[in-house]
């Protein structure tokens, strides 16, 4: 099978989408998240995408050097692909965001394709949350996700010094066009990589049309040789369901506690890893190989640095 028809699972380890205490299974220390990023590859993750914690309590913080101490582990122990995050989480400057690129230079990060609103607070409340966990999610009341274009523009500068592959983060058609903007600014170049997140409260649903309509409008305005895609469905049955249509239509997905903490409707997920034998599975049936991390570098173009 060509390399370019092998899929490409990424594993979102921890992240701003999700707190401790919805589940005992999501990693906080930067231990935790090395091996749990270490067991997501192991599993038949390639690239493994990050956010880092305080360690005391676990919320999301952009703490550079948290990032550098866990990138740099989990460069030592496997050769996935170490994806940090510049969404940060509630509340942070682009700024702040971006600090990873300059301190870690990963090879691939994120790059979020424009401003929405972020709900998360219809979260369950569950018994023993810490009280920055609820105040955490009811704060995403009235909270905008901004990326406006100035930020963008400003964004697209540090990926450009740092010499990191962004991977687009589309949340809604409009992110789409977006794209096409930086591209025919000249501030981004091809070949693309893009994610279609669906399922935030605030962007687009996670029916399987909505992906294809997506899917539809990236080849339309950006040309089909131009992109490499995948998406990531937030929430269960979401991410599974969405990741069977990416298979059926030649792209990639993307599972992990961060998007979804159930690995069926009645069973909570243990890991991370678990997330991804089920991804690796599913792709299987599907008549699909999993690509290993030097594959996945090849279809995405990646330049290793």
């Amino acid at each position: 099978m060509p390399e370019s028809q092998k899929v490409i699972i990424s594993c979102a380890i921890t992240g701003g989408m999700t707190v401790p205490g919805q589940s005992a299974a999501i990693p906080i220390t930067p231990d935790q998240i090395v091996e749990s990023a270490l067991e997501a590859n192991r599993a038949g993750a390639s690239i493994l995408h990050l956010h880092v914690r305080d360690p005391k309590n676990g919320r999301p913080v952009a703490d550079p050097e948290l990032f550098l101490e866990v990138t740099s582990s989990i460069r030592e122990q496997c050769d996935a692909i170490v994806q940090p995050t510049t969404g940060g989480g509630v509340g942070m400057s682009i700024d702040e965001r971006a600090r990873v690129l300059s301190v870690c230079r990963p090879e691939m990060a994120t790059f979020n394709l424009g401003s929405f609103n972020f709900g998360i607070f219809q979260v369950k409340h569950r018994e023993g949350m810490a009280d920055w966990e609820t105040a955490y999610l009811e704060s995403t009341r009235d909270y905008v996700f901004k990326n406006t274009f100035a930020d963008m523009y400003r964004m697209a500068a540090y990926f450009r010094e740092s010499g990191t592959k962004p991977e687009f983060e589309a949340y809604d058609v409009g992110h789409i066009y977006n794209l096409l903007h930086l591209l025919e600014q000249g501030l981004v170049e091809t070949p693309l990589h893009l994610q279609f997140v669906l399922g935030v409260l605030g962007a687009n649903g996670t029916a399987p049309e909505q992906l294809v309509h997506m899917w539809q409008t990236a080849r339309s305005l950006l040309g089909a040789d131009t992109f490499t895609w995948s998406v990531a469905g937030i929430g269960y049955p979401g991410e599974f369901h969405l990741g069977a249509v990416a298979l059926v239509l030649g792209g990639h997905f993307r599972v992990g506690l961060e998007d979804n903490l159930r690995v069926t409707l009645s069973k909570r997920a243990e890991s991370n890893a678990q997330l991804v034998e089920k991804a690796a599975a599913l792709a299987t049936m599907l008549d699909r190989e999993v690509a290993t991390p030097a594959q996945a570098r090849t279809a995405l173009g990646i330049i290793d640095n």
